[in-house]
């Protein structure tokens, strides 16, 4: 979702960049990128062990979220250029589509309402289910266990290293999405690397599963 459904990630950085500014730490641009796709918690139990924060990780993963809502309430998030369209597209020609992301439901079911698109997944999940998160494939596994789909018969489309390194070790299909906005990402794992989801046709992602 983030970074490929919304253009998330610059005001991630900048609400997380002011609290990182009020714990006093200093997090650099190189450091932040490696934590693009995993889980608030993990994020946050890495940063904890780093800079030596006493608050729990819980509470700061808290504040995280509690930000980013603030943002969401407040400010503009606008959908990825094409995305909605590729989502109309693939529905329309019976593929099963599942939302498989490190964020927690809470903003999960902001974002979808935002762009009235929850009917449009066969089903919802979210890595605060999971003790590994991305790179480790379980949040992909259990999404296709709730499509009824085999894992080789799955394509996730992902912006950030962690997320196609899993993508990968559930032995799926993976179409990375270089998003300029997600920094830094290494797609060499990736089946298919696209600029602009608005290229990405139903075509081209049908033709994946042809591919050895």
């Amino acid at each position: 979702m983030d970074g490929v459904i919304i253009d998330s990630e610059p005001f991630h950085y900048e609400v997380n960049k002011r609290l990182f500014a009020s714990l006093g730490i200093t997090v650099s641009t190189e450091e932040y990128e490696g934590f693009i796709g995993v889980s608030n918690t993990a994020m946050w139990t890495a940063i904890k062990a780093k800079h030596g924060l006493v608050y729990p990780v819980n509470d700061l993963v808290a504040l995280q979220v509690d930000g980013n809502i603030d943002f969401m309430k407040n400010g503009r998030v606008d959908a990825v250029a094409g995305v909605l369209d590729l989502i109309n597209n693939l529905k329309r020609e019976g593929f099963l589509l599942g939302l498989a992301s490190s964020s927690p439901y809470t903003i999960i079911e902001m974002v979808l309402k935002r762009f009235s698109i929850r009917t449009a997944f066969d089903c919802v999940v979210s890595g605060e289910d999971f003790k590994n998160g991305k790179p480790a494939p379980d949040i992909f596994l259990k999404t296709a266990d709730l499509l009824n789909v085999p894992p080789a018969q799955c394509v996730v489309i992902e912006d950030a290293t962690h997320g196609v390194a899993a993508a990968k070790a559930a032995r799926m299909k993976c179409v990375g999405f270089s998003n300029p906005n997600s920094p830094g990402q290494d797609f060499a794992l990736a089946d298919v690397v696209v600029s602009e989801i608005n290229k990405l046709s139903v075509q081209q992602i049908r033709s994946m599963f042809n591919r050895t």
